[in-house]
């Protein structure tokens, strides 16, 4: 074995030990919210096809689960496949819809999550949205960590849909004055996670600095943390990072 990494594991240990005793202090975010970006970049560092790397960055899905449990969060935001992704070739995207749905069905089949999906599933195949749909159906009475599967989502998509649903609710009531009507908490009511509180905090991986859209509406006021590993290389030393850096913040909420 390594010698690095035999002098760096117990090390690594005692500084979770101690992070951990450290946050038992802080106020921790309830609705975490993660953009799991680098799969690809990571499986050409590896020099494998891009699939491993979106197999890989699943399977550590269910550790972030456990981890957020651990530390009692209550809403997990995963963005998984944007609308934007849908537009690469079909030799990418026809398999990273497949990773995404046994994700899906893995999680619903432990039983410990309430899964949700997020996004403007008509612009997926059927297969995927039978998929998630299902999911949705059998984890619904489970009380649990909510876990939003964002698959097919885009800001700009949500805000859109989130008025048009809006105006097509009014429209059916007969409203006499549509423009009034649309407020910010009628708009709210009708995004996608409406009835769940915002995220207080966004976490993406692979070392980007930008939301890229990722609930726009949403996020106004949560905190950001940036990580510079690939999703797949996440850690839980990372994820404590986080919420050390979240728990030391002073929160203004825009002012």
């Amino acid at each position: 074995m390594n010698l690095k990494r035999l002098i760096r594991t117990p090390l690594e240990k005692i500084y979770i030990k101690r992070l951990e005793k450290r946050l038992a202090s802080f106020k921790q975010p309830k609705h975490i919210a993660v953009i799991l970006d680098g799969n690809r970049r990571w499986a050409a560092l590896q020099g494998g096809p891009t699939s491993r790397g979106h197999r890989v960055g699943a399977g550590k899905i269910e550790e972030l689960l456990d981890w957020c449990e651990k530390h009692n969060v209550k809403v997990v935001t995963l963005w998984l496949l944007s609308t934007d992704n849908l537009q690469r070739s079909d030799s990418e995207v026809i398999p990273l819809l497949g990773i995404i749905e046994n994700v899906a069905k893995e999680l619903a089949s432990q039983k410990k999550w309430k899964l949700r999906a997020l996004g403007h599933l008509p612009l997926l195949p059927e297969r995927t949205r039978q998929v998630l749909v299902g999911v949705e159906h059998d984890t619904e009475m489970i009380d649990g960590i909510t876990v939003n599967l964002a698959v097919g989502y885009g800001g700009r998509r949500e805000l859109l849909d989130a008025v048009k649903s809006l105006v097509d609710e009014l429209e059916s009531r007969q409203s006499s004055d549509i423009a009034n009507a649309i407020t910010l908490e009628a708009i709210e009511s009708n995004l996608y996670t409406s009835g769940q509180p915002d995220p207080d905090l966004v976490i993406r991986t692979s070392g980007e600095q930008r939301l890229s859209g990722f609930l726009m509406w949403q996020s106004a006021h949560s905190e950001f943390w940036f990580c510079d590993a690939y999703w797949p290389d996440f850690r839980y030393i990372d994820f404590l990072r986080a919420l050390r850096d979240y728990g030391l913040r002073q929160r203004r909420y825009g002012a």
